[in-house]
């Protein structure tokens, strides 16, 4: 599953790590070559959070899905 979002600072960051982790498969960020687990608070926040960023997850969890709508971006 791919998915676009965006994350408006710290708070929502958290979120999605917190929502992220509860998933027992690899899920990704990326943005242009940069890329971080999508479970790693610092490698997120490391990030350009002005930037839409990429999603890829290696698996399906209907919840981490509510997640990913909730910062997608059309």
């Amino acid at each position: 599953m791919n998915a676009t979002i965006k994350l408006n600072g710290p708070d929502e960051v958290r979120d999605f790590v917190l929502n992220a982790s509860k998933c027992d498969f690899d899920i990704d960020i990326f943005y242009n070559r940069f890329i971080v687990d999508a479970k790693s608070l610092l490698g997120i926040l490391s990030m350009d959070l002005s930037r839409a960023l990429s999603v890829t997850c290696r698996g399906y969890d209907s919840e981490f899905e509510h997640t990913l709508k909730k910062y997608s971006v059309a």
